[in-house]
C-alpha cells in the first residue's frame, strides 16, 4: 500500500514523524493522519518530495500526478470509466488529477490504478558507502579540528563518539561501546558534537537541553544546513551562534576520505565565550548568522 511504503520510507531515513514535520513547518497530527488515510494531496506530495519518495511500475512522468494522467491513459481509460472503476464520481478523479484531492479519495482510486506500483530505488548522489552497515561512522577531518581547538580549546566530551573517530578529547560516550549519548548527562566544559545525521534534530535538541540545563558550558555541533527545518528557525537561530561553511567538507571513514559532502554544513555553537566565535571566525570560511533574539 502506498502510504505503508511511504511511511517506511521515512522510518528508514532515521526520521521521526516530528521531524518530518517539522522539515516541512507542519504538525506531528497532520503527518499522523495522513500516515493513517486521512489528509491531502498536497501535503501527502510535499512528504513524497521531502523524503525522495518515486514511484516505478506506474508510468513516466515528471511528477506524481504526471503519472497518475500518463497511467489511466496507457491503461486505455477515458475519465468516466476509471472513476467507475474506483466507484469515485468523475468530479473527485478531477480532482485527483490536479493534485488536490484527499488522500482517502486517492486510495480508493489507488486501489485500481496502483496494483503494479513499488518504491524506486532511490537516486544516490551522497557519498559511495551507502551500503556500508555502519553508515553514520563518519570521521571530521583533522584539518577542521585543529580550527575547533585553536578557538575553543581542549574538547572534554565527544557524547556520540566513535571507537575510530580522530577527535582528541578526554572523553567519549560510544555507542558501539553500551553507551548512549542521548540519555547520558554531558557533564563538561566543552562539548564536540558531529552526530549521526540519520538523528540530527534529536541531537540538536539534546545539545540544546545540555547547555540550558547548565551541565555543559560551551557545545560545538557540525551538522547538515537544514534551514527548511522549523527547530531552525524557531530555536538555532536564537540561542546558539551558526557558522554556515563555505565549500564541501571531505569526512573521513576508517578506509580514507570521502568525496566533498553532497549537502552543505554548518557549525552551531551554544554558550560560545567572548573571543571564541571571533577566533573561529578567522580560521574557518563562511557566513555567519546573526541571531534573531535574546534566548527565553
Amino acid at each position: 500500500m502506498l502510504l505503508e511504503e511511504i511511511k517506511k520510507a521515512r522510518r528508514s531515513k532515521g526520521l521521526t514523524q516530528r521531524d518530518l514535520a517539522e522539515g516541512l513547518n507542519t504538525s506531528v497530527k497532520a503527518i499522523a493522519r495522513l500516515e493513517n488515510g486521512v489528509g491531502t494531496m498536497p501535503l501527502l506530495i510535499r512528504v513524497m518530495d521531502a523524503l525522495q519518495y518515486r514511484v516505478a511500475g506506474l508510468a513516466a512522468g515528471r511528477s506524481f500526478v504526471e503519472q497518475l494522467i500518463a497511467r489511466r491513459k496507457n491503461l486505455g481509460w477515458t475519465m468516466v470509466q476509471a472513476a467507475e472503476r474506483a466507484a469515485i464520481s468523475r468530479t473527485t478523479l478531477a480532482s485527483i488529477e490536479r493534485g488536490e484531492a484527499s488522500v482517502a479519495a486517492l486510495m480508493k482510486y489507488w486501489s485500481v490504478i496502483g496494483q503494479n506500483a513499488r518504491a524506486r530505488e532511490p537516486e544516490r548522489i551522497h557519498w559511495n558507502i551507502a551500503q556500508a552497515q555502519d553508515k553514520d561512522a563518519r570521521f571530521t577531518p583533522p584539518s577542521l579540528m585543529a580550527h575547533i581547538y585553536d578557538a575553543f580549546g581542549s574538547i572534554d566530551l565527544d557524547p556520540c563518539g566513535h571507537p575510530d573517530s580522530p577527535v582528541i578529547t578526554d572523553r567519549r560516550i560510544c555507542l558501539q561501546e553500551g553507551g548512549d549519548g542521548l540519555a547520558e548527562p554531558w557533564c563538561a566544559a566543552l562539548v564536540w558534537m558531529n552526530p549521526p545525521f540519520s538523528a540530527m534534530l534529536k541531537w540538536l535538541r539534546k545539545a540544546e537541553e545540555e547547555w540550558l540545563a547548565g551541565r555543559a558550558k560551551t557545545i560545538v555541533c557540525l551538522v547538515p544546513a537544514r534551514s527548511e527545518s522549523a527547530y531552525f528557525h524557531d530555536r538555532l537561530t536564537k540561542v546558539s551562534d551558526i557558522l554556515l561553511i563555505r565549500g564541501r567538507i571531505r569526512f573521513l571513514t576508517k578506509e580514507g576520505p570521502l568525496p566533498g559532502a553532497p549537502f552543505p554544513l554548518m557549525l552551531v555553537v551554544f554558550g560560545a565565550r567572548p573571543g571564541q566565535i571571533e577566533r573561529l571566525a578567522e580560521l574557518v570560511e563562511g557566513q555567519w548568522l546573526t541571531r534573531t533574539k535574546e534566548a527565553a
